[in-house]
């Protein structure tokens, strides 16, 4: 018998064989026979603004040791039928602690690595007295993977699928102020074959009898946990909910637009009903005013700012990342302060054509990385030291750009990127997508509204990635990603889409709903196997097709080797890192080929840094691409890298050059 794991109220199901048989069936019709999608409406997000401390709102953070259960993979609703949300965790099971936010998988010394199904956290905290007066409070989660259900004092508060996104319930109601309270989260890791990401569940034997297998195709590990920071935070009755920023350059980038629109929870807001109104303050780095407006009841404006600074990618400008801070006062009627909330801003547009892509007016060549939230013993837990080093790492090698591949990066990190100036490609968590389905669909989209409306005014954010090497070779995957790209477009029109693509172009059914063309190949690694005489043409050829049969810009989003740091072998030997430094200069040699043509774009190495993987016997320890080690050293290749980043910011952007990127060698002589 096989097993679809499926928490629905969370019983598990066990599907008969025959009826997977024919689901199986079913999918693999569906490749040679395009299914009939419906472009069915999705759940909107509303809220969800990042907590920020102002004179109406209050944050505490709920980070640090929890206690932890992992349920028993036979019984994975035990919990739920037992009520453990009812006491503590305690009193049902023992626990071990747990740190949050990080993944469970590394912590321990036994198999919680490879653990399938549920498991369980609680602790307490104190709520004062002063948070029961007039106003709301929240509790909020910036990611926990892959699904969660959450309770307070034994009251379920809120239940979220989708991994790497935040999500936020109402609390007022069921704490107790000046008192102890008790958060319970049920957290389970599986996937299916309709969350997004993709996975298989499955029963097979082992020595003990039979056990519970997850097995997935995309080749990064499936961490699992309260990933991100929880917060309890405090807002007026009535509040600002929602701020929505676009911004523009005028007069050849002398002048700026900041256009606003806000949305107000607990008061009926209409034309005829003009009690609240909005004042918009913009402030420069320097904590100087330079434009301000009030708004109607309408609650949406725009600021005028003269002699703006605009927001600028890292070495395309003497002073990248230039950020205003925007402060949104809500006000009633007899000018009473009812809210605050303020947030960082860039000036900059966008604009893209059949041949480039421009930010400011200016023609961008992206040099960057793929990427992973990937560290030892915290997999993919927010690590605020780690962040740092990274973007640390990002400037000293020259990057301009990154893709968060396969899934959206922690709150933190989009606010790091847009003080450093690098570009972001966000990617929502469609990660190898296959067997299209009506309710794959529902939840691909719902991903990218979520994504979308988390980080719509980062003005580090260029680009919409909706997929990362899905199988775009099926006559569904054009139906499919037509609606994806075309709702996507519903939500945000002032960014370009793209996805990561490796089927062949000869095949492709998604690159036409692009608008910008990515493409993932390996050239002498998975084809063509240590031949580096087989990279340079092949780039140029296949970067050229894609061109032609779209007419589209074009960028190479993945790129690479595995790599084992300190291995040497001359001449160079898959493996080693003679072997991957070779073949980046092959790419480098098509890809100064192809930016004479006009419409190539961009390089992006995979990866960054090496990164665990599901346990296979093509990976030791993990994928091994990485520039950098996964203690973020770098490889050999690293410095090569860095040379050929700078060396293009030089031409390209006229940045200066660091003394270090070239050594000493000896005096020439003619």
């Amino acid at each position: 018998m096989h097993l679809k794991i499926r928490l629905t109220c969370r019983k598990y199901e066990i599907w008969a064989f025959s009826f997977f048989s024919l689901v199986t069936g079913l999918y693999v019709l569906h490749s040679s026979i395009a299914l009939l999608l419906l472009n069915k409406e999705v759940p909107i997000t509303r809220g969800m603004l990042y907590p920020r401390e102002s004179e109406t709102r209050e944050v505490h953070s709920l980070d640090g040791i929890w206690n932890f259960v992992r349920s028993d993979p036979d019984n994975p609703t035990q919990g739920i039928r037992d009520k453990w949300f009812e006491k503590d965790l305690s009193k049902s099971q023992p626990t071990i602690p747990m740190p949050v936010p990080a993944s469970y998988n590394d912590i321990t010394t036994d198999n919680l690595r490879d653990h399938v199904g549920t498991v369980w956290y609680d602790r307490r905290f104190f709520v004062p007295r002063s948070w029961r007066t007039d106003q709301r409070v929240w509790l909020r989660f910036g990611s926990v993977h892959y699904e969660a259900y959450v309770w307070v004092n034994g009251k379920r508060v809120v239940k979220h699928e989708m991994g790497h996104l935040p999500f936020e319930a109402e609390v007022t109601d069921v704490l107790m102020y000046g008192s102890e309270n008790r958060i319970t989260v049920m957290c389970d890791n599986a996937l299916i074959q309709t969350s997004v990401p993709q996975g298989k569940i499955t029963e097979v034997p082992n020595d003990n009898g039979m056990t519970i297998v997850q097995s997935y195709t995309f080749d990064f590990f499936n961490y699992a946990g309260i990933h991100r920071s929880v917060h309890l935070y405090t807002t007026p009755k009535t509040l600002i909910e929602e701020v929505k920023v676009t911004t523009n350059l005028k007069n050849q980038n002398a002048d700026g637009e900041v256009s606003y629109s806000v949305s107000v929870k607990g008061s009926v807001v209409n034309e005829a009903d003009n009690d609240l109104h909005i004042q918009a303050n913009l402030y420069d780095k320097e904590g100087l005013l330079v434009a301000n407006a009030t708004s109607d009841g309408k609650l949406e404006g725009e600021l005028q700012v003269a002699e703006v600074k605009p927001w600028w990618p890292y070495l395309m400008h003497p002073d990248p990342g230039y950020l205003y801070q925007l402060e949104i006062k809500l006000l009633a009627a007899n000018e009473e302060l009812l809210d605050v909330y303020r947030l960082k801003v860039g000036l900059r547009t966008l604009s893209w054509d059949q041949t480039q892509f421009l930010i400011n007016g200016k023609s961008v060549y992206f040099r960057g990385f793929g990427r992973h939230e990937d560290s030892d013993i915290r997999g993919k837990g927010l690590d605020n030291a780690l962040m740092v080093r990274d973007f640390n790492l990002l400037k000293w090698i020259g990057a301009n750009a990154y893709r968060t591949s396969h899934y959206p990066y922690s709150e933190e990190s989009m606010q790091f990127a847009d003080e450093h100036g690098i570009m972001i490609i966000d990617e929502c968590p469609s990660v190898d997508t296959e067997n299209f389905s009506q309710e794959l669909l529902g939840k691909h989209k719902s991903s990218l509204e979520q994504l979308i409306h988390r980080d719509r005014n980062h003005p580090s954010v260029v680009m919409w990635s909706i997929a990362n090497e899905p199988r775009t070779g099926s006559l569904t995957a054009d139906s499919y990603f037509s609606l994806v790209a075309n709702f996507t477009r519903s939500l945000d029109k002032t960014r370009p889409i793209t996805a990561a693509i490796a089927t062949p172009y000869t095949k492709d059914q998604a690159g036409r709903h692009l608008d910008i063309i990515s493409f993932n190949r390996y050239n002498a690694w998975y084809t063509n196997t240590g031949r580096l005489d087989m990279v340079t043409q092949n780039v140029i050829d296949e970067a050229v097709a894609w061109n032609k049969a779209y007419q589209k810009p074009v960028i190479m989003s993945e790129y690479g080797a595995d790599t084992l740091e300190g291995l040497h072998i001359q001449p160079a030997y898959v493996w080693s890192e003679e072997f991957q430094m070779e073949v980046f200069s092959r790419h480098f040699k098509a890809f100064d080929e192809l930016r004479k043509k006009g419409w190539f774009i961009g390089e992006f190495v995979w990866n960054f840094a090496d990164f665990k993987t599901a346990q296979s016997y093509t990976r030791v320890g993990g994928n091994k691409k990485g520039v950098f080690t996964r203690a973020r050293q770098p490889k050999a290749v690293a410095h090569l890298l860095r040379k050929r980043y700078f060396a293009l910011g030089r031409d390209l952007d006229q940045c200066n050059i660091p003394e270090d990127i070239f050594i000493y060698i000896a005096e020439w002589k003619s």
